[in-house]
């Protein structure tokens, strides 16, 4: 049965059956495991199985590797260590009272039980009950050793189907010995960031903004974990001095942290519960009015026709002549790198006979705009709409994150900048501060400039009431700029 399908005498319908190894027998309840497919094709039911071989394959996958200890789980375990150490105290005080306590011996079923966990417990227990023969009835000694044998008990459990490493086994011993040995947990756990992850996509989240969010929590949380401090304004502010970050980034990261403040009051009750009577520790910060990043506060600078031309030859001396499209395309339009790298063949339209490009709404209302291709410009547009195999202008090899198509070509881009000596303040979008400063050079009407990068003019005639300037004037103004010796390319 290579194909793992059978029929039942006298049915028609296919199943999928797949024997269980011996070692994950006892943990399926089975040896065989099997389900129909509701389907009397072959054809269709060799497509069927596939999907649940593979989870069936996962699952005893599982089995056999034991999956990963919770990533919470010192504080699931000090919490049980706490109520053992509660009990054997109220034994105690039961037994100063002459109170009857329990000291019978498990049961088959228990011990069973406790033989699955190993047989180091078995010889623990074995231990016990030898030390309870030897020891008078109520004695304290006997209560203190049936605490620890169930500590031990309790890590058995704990660590029983999960996969332990040896850093995790020599920990959980450490915490029996001396539960203060373990630094403070940060409540900003792993399952409490999944839930708020899930409410905030729930409400429409963007992806990228969720995930920078949620990173920043994360942040937070592995900061608490590894200094061993508790989630208050101190302890926030000495998080904000080790990120190193500019102002303005602070301050994102204390908008991050109060958004999460407050869904955690309002749908997190045990959170709730714990911090009732505390402030958001997240707000009330003075931040710095300088240092961070080296470049904070600094304008970008812009790209000269010569630094253009370097880095236009440098991509086709690495061959990478997508690259060197964007750079061209780059310094005759001053679009924003993903705006480049979503034009289409589609995005080249014509309006009052002249071959334009229509940029898509991306950043604001104005970034939506027809912007006349520069007369330089046209015949590689040519040959890109040409050499075109998915209708996009610039080829890319993947999609990043979040669907940006611009992620690869943008840190290739970045690599040749840096090796070709430009500074941390040369970037892409310098290329947009570039245009707006060549065409006011050119004396382009300020409105007709931004309108042409697609930027707001923060006029209510020009921006509400006008419907811009007219094609032809938008080509004369983007003829203006400077040509590239390599226009031929």
């Amino acid at each position: 049965m290579p194909d793992n399908l059978i029929q039942k005498k006298g049915e028609s319908t296919w199943y999928v059956r797949m024997a269980v190894p011996p070692y994950a027998q006892d943990a399926l309840g089975r040896k065989v495991l099997v389900q129909s497919l509701k389907t009397g094709l072959r054809r269709e039911a060799m497509h069927l199985r596939l999907s649940i071989l593979d989870a069936w394959k996962a699952q005893i996958k599982s089995i056999r590797d034991g999956v990963p200890m919770p990533a919470d789980w010192q504080d699931n375990f000090l919490t049980r260590l706490h109520d053992i150490d509660q009990l054997v105290t109220k034994s105690q005080m039961d037994a100063m009272r002459g109170v009857e306590i329990d000291t019978s011996e498990p049961t088959d079923q228990e011990l069973e039980t406790f033989a699955k966990l190993g047989p180091e417990i078995i010889s623990i227990l074995t231990d016990i009950h030898r030390i309870r023969e030897q020891q008078p009835r109520g004695d304290f000694r006997f209560m203190e050793d049936m605490g620890q044998f169930s500590k031990l008990l309790a890590k058995a459990k704990l660590t029983s189907g999960h996969n332990v490493t040896p850093e995790q086994d020599a920990e959980a011993y450490a915490l029996i010995a001396d539960p203060a040995s373990h630094k403070a947990r940060s409540p900003i756990t792993t399952a409490r960031l999944k839930t708020y992850r899930e409410f905030r996509e729930s409400r429409g989240g963007a992806p990228k903004h969720v995930d920078q969010q949620v990173g920043k929590m994360k942040r937070l949380s592995d900061f608490l974990k590894k200094e061993g401090l508790p989630l208050n304004f101190d302890t926030v502010d000495a998080w904000l001095k080790s990120l190193d970050r500019a102002p303005a980034t602070l301050g994102q990261y204390l908008m991050a942290g109060t958004a999460f403040w407050k869904w955690a009051m309002k749908y997190d009750a045990v959170w709730r519960e714990e911090y009732k009577d505390k402030v958001n520790p997240f707000i009330g910060h003075e931040l710095p009015q300088d240092g961070g990043s080296e470049i904070a506060g600094q304008s970008r600078e812009i790209y000269t026709r010569d630094d253009t031309l370097k880095l236009h030859q440098a991509a086709l001396k690495n061959n990478d002549q997508p690259l060197a499209d964007l750079i061209t395309l780059g310094w005759y339009t001053g679009g924003r790198i993903e705006e480049l790298c979503r034009l289409t063949k589609d995005s080249v339209i014509t309006v009052d006979g002249i071959r334009c490009f229509d940029f898509p709404r991306s950043k604001s209302k104005a970034s939506k705009r027809v912007v006349p291709i520069h007369p330089s410009l046209l015949s590689i547009v040519d040959r890109l709409s040409n050499d075109s195999t998915d209708s996009y202008l610039i080829p890319i090899k993947a999609v990043g994150p979040y669907g940006k198509r611009s992620h690869a070509i943008s840190k290739a881009f970045s690599r040749l900048r840096i090796a070709a000596g430009f500074s941390k303040l040369h970037v892409f979008h310098s290329f947009r501060h570039t245009i707006v400063t060549e065409l006011i050079r050119a004396d382009v009407p300020d409105a007709l400039a931004k309108e042409l990068v697609g930027h707001e003019t923060g006029s209510v005639t020009h921006d509400v009431y006008s419907k811009g300037a007219s094609t032809k004037q938008k080509l004369a103004a983007i003829s203006k700029l400077p040509t590239l010796t390599t226009d031929a390319t």
